[in-house]
């Protein structure tokens, strides 16, 4: 621990310098961000008293405002040891107004509700609830947070590189002068990630001390700066396009784009891009692209490696339910471990907000005949059934339109059952479906499309739906085994404890509410086949269906044809691990279920699966695999349409502000590459780069790569950043995952997720992508 030393009391005339000095960077920074005379920034600047709420007896006034970066938030503390707290506005993910968090209901008054708004982060970090003094400061707070949250999530990259840089070369400059010396510049350097040798360092110093001052200033400093942020491979590229006195004509453009990019270009998309993206006023006069346009045109989405025609909704919405992959959670009420972790209403939500489409509701009888849901015979905390369902019904369709699957783990009584019917129905009202879609009987899944804003629950049911249109059919016996997981389990003890077990009844008013997703044993392919409506699914422990895919991938792919298949993780996972995805996706398998609350690689992998198609978390499975007389079989990989064999190749050129895994002053990234291919197991492959050392700024590799992808229909292609270590594992960085038809040709910039899977400001890798038909 540092020791605590008091500042020393500045004098009148150091107290007018250091606030005119304080006023310049916030001027500065106000302007890299756009937000020049704007009513809500000054508003945060300027900070208020806020009421921070953690329990019904602790509520304490702290002080909040924004920091000069104009991206952190800052806390005073009144704690005498404790550190003045702050928190970047990078890692806030939402800030909803009213008692909305699970905390702000539990240990506040309803009186108060205009009064409190939350705000929420990335990761696990916990919420922070708080009250204002009226309703409408709190909805000042809220509107300026989220304004200024929105306006630096979509700052362009190189204004994301001028501000981080910007701010760091503030933070360097130790005794506040606004000149660099050379010490303070090495210690920028280490801010940034990058560690030169001191004979390198030195020389780069005198090349920008013009003035032979021993320090840098202004135009020194603005040299320095261009110097390090010079790209030696975009003048490389620019210079072999830009034939019109040195800049880009929009015929220098059309020719990039099509022989580079292998894009489809006329003139008129040229004289876009330069009213776009150039920032010389005389060079777009002149409709000619300078070097800085071009880099700023390479930085938009548009042009990065994912196809933006994927971006949104682009494929047939229309086909039957089971025809799609469906982006899945297990346990979703817990945040944490399966043992001792919190449950909470907020799983529910981040899992939604990232599209997930299949929510998982572990009931149990609670007190006061109010269902819970917590992960039973366990220590988890335990959460209102009801609460769970007005979570769901809020956050459902913010990030998707399309049908929101509820998997009910029954383990309630029957009188809590009702309840649970009667919650369901007044909370999710005609969004809920509780009978089929059309007239008579169906004979199919209906389509997402036709679901949208719809919820279906997926459950035991009493009898066959067809009997409901049979009025003298008999009732069934209600006397079955109403839970779900264990219906698959396949090791024999707990077959035994199975049978051991009470067999609990089912509710009428719960039965009748499963109407697509009727929930049975698997009693094998052929029984499936002969006995079973298509709207009866069965779930699947990991290790049974990953014996199956292998076993007998193709007769799976034909049973998910004509039914649904949920497949879970296996119990023994107590800290929420998960399990690789991709074989099971092989298999047509449609809600493949994580533990969303996990940060591993394979949440990223299916994170990268459901990035595209709007990110609405249905992605139509190929043809192939809807075909219910199709020999498409993934491991055995026979001749068939499927087969589509391509070379990828990729060079990974250099990559861009990385960040640090530690925050040690003297911990820079030794970075590499991986690239990894995922799909099936012919596909299947890894390669990685040699790491560099001490440069997690600019480093380049301008490694070649090449991979044989035979399904590409069902490939993904992962890059992923990692600091090398010699003597243990090397830590992760940054990774993104996209599926391989997605992935646009030529020189292309990737941007890079940390582990939650969030966006990193600035970071990213510089790559040329090659696909070409094989021989």
């Amino acid at each position: 621990m540092s020791c605590l030393q008091k500042q020393p009391e500045l004098d009148k005339s150091e107290e007018l310098q250091r606030n005119a000095r304080s006023q310049k960077v916030i001027q500065m920074n106000v302007k890299l961000l756009g937000m020049e005379g704007d009513p809500d920034l000054q508003f945060l600047l300027q900070g208020g008293d806020l009421l921070k709420v953690r329990s019904p007896s602790w509520k304490k006034t702290r002080y909040f405002r924004l920091q000069e970066d104009c991206k952190t938030m800052w806390r005073e503390s009144k704690k005498t040891f404790d550190k003045n707290h702050t928190f970047s506005l990078d890692d806030v993910s939402a800030v909803r107004i009213g008692r909305q968090s699970e905390g702000l209901k539990k240990n506040t008054e309803e009186h108060v509700e205009g009064r409190c708004f939350s705000i929420m982060f990335k990761g696990r970090r916990k919420n922070l609830d708080l009250i204002a003094s009226s309703e409408e400061e709190a909805k000042q707070w809220v509107r300026s947070l989220e304004k200024l949250v929105f306006n630096l999530d979509n700052l362009n990259s190189q204004q994301k590189i001028e501000h981080w840089i910007f701010n760091c070369l503030k933070k360097a400059d130790k005794n506040k002068d606004d000149t660099l010396s050379l010490s303070e510049m090495k210690d920028f350097l280490r801010l940034i990630n990058i560690e030169l040798d001191d004979d390198y360092a030195e020389m780069l110093f005198k090349k920008c001390d013009t003035s032979n001052s021993g320090s840098l200033a202004g135009e020194e400093i603005e040299r320095f700066y261009n110097l390090l942020t010079h790209r030696e491979e975009i003048d490389v590229i620019y210079g072999e396009y830009a034939k019109t006195t040195g800049f880009m004509s929009p015929e220098d453009l059309v020719s990039f784009l099509m022989k580079e990019q292998m894009e489809k270009a006329t003139l008129a998309d040229a004289h876009k891009i330069i009213e776009k993206h150039e920032p010389d006023e005389n060079a777009k006069a002149k409709k000619l692209l300078t070097k800085d346009g071009f880099l700023m045109y390479l930085h938009h989405p548009e042009a990065m490696i994912l196809n933006p025609e994927h971006k949104d909704v682009y494929q047939d919405m229309s086909q039957p339910l089971n025809h799609y992959f469906i982006s899945s959670s297990h346990n979703t009420y817990l945040i944490e471990d399966q043992v001792k972790g919190p449950s909470s209403t907020e799983g529910y939500v981040r899992a939604l907000l990232k599209g997930c489409r299949c929510v998982e509701l572990d009931c149990w009888d609670g007190s006061d005949n109010e269902p819970v849901i917590y992960h039973g015979y366990t220590l988890t905390s335990k959460i209102l059934f009801k609460d769970a369902i007005k979570a769901i019904k809020e956050y459902a369709f913010k990030t998707s339109d399309y049908p929101v699957i509820l998997s009910l783990e029954n383990n309630c009584s029957v009188e809590q059952q009702a309840v649970m019917a009667q919650h369901m129905s007044s909370i999710l009202g005609s969004a809920l479906v509780t009978a089929p879609l059309g007239d008579g009987m169906p004979t199919n899944f209906p389509s997402p499309e036709e679901l949208k804003g719809k919820f279906l629950i997926k459950g035991k049911r009493l009898n066959k739906l067809e009997d409901s249109f049979t009025p003298e059919a008999a009732e069934a016996d209600d006397d079955i085994d109403v839970t779900e997981e264990e219906d698959s389990n396949d090791d024999e003890e707990e077959q035994k404890e199975k049978k051991s077990k009470k067999k609990l009844k089912l509710a009428k008013e719960l039965s009748d509410m499963v109407i697509y997703c009727k929930s049975v044993h698997f009693n094998g392919f052929e029984d499936a086949r002969q006995n079973l409506s298509f709207y009866e699914m069965a779930s699947f422990k990991e290790g049974k269906a990953e014996k199956l895919a292998k076993e007998s991938a193709n007769a799976y792919i034909q049973h998910n044809v004509d039914k649904l298949s949920r497949i879970y993780p296996a119990g023994y996972r107590t800290d929420s691990s998960n399990y690789n995805p991709v074989p099971l996706w092989n298999a047509g398998c449609q809600i493949v279920a994580l533990n969303f609350q996990t940060a591993c690689e394979d949440m990223h992998v299916n994170q990268g699966r459901f990035l595209v198609n709007g990110k609405s978390g249905y992605v139509l499975k190929p043809a192939f695999m809807r075909d219910s007389d199709t020999e498409f079989d993934p491991v055995t990989l026979t001749r068939g349409a499927w087969l589509k064999h391509k070379t990828l190749h990729i060079m990974i050129i250099s990559a861009q502000q990385l960040p640090k895994v530690n925050n040690k002053k003297s911990s820079i990234v030794d970075p590499l590459v991986k690239l990894e291919v995922y799909g099936v197991p012919a596909d299947v492959a890894k390669k990685e780069t040699s790491p560099l050392n001490n440069n997690g700024f600019n480093p380049a590799w301008n490694d070649n790569f090449q991979f044989d992808v035979y399904v590409p229909e069902l490939a993904l292609v992962r890059f992923v950043v990692e600091d090398y270590d010699s003597a243990s594992d090397n830590d992760f960085v940054g990774q993104y995952t996209l599926p391989f038809n997605s992935l646009k040709m030529g020189y292309r910039h990737v941007p890079l997720l940390n582990k939650n899977g969030d966006l990193l400001p600035s970071a990213g890798l510089f790559v040329h992508i090659m696909i070409l038909d094989a021989e």
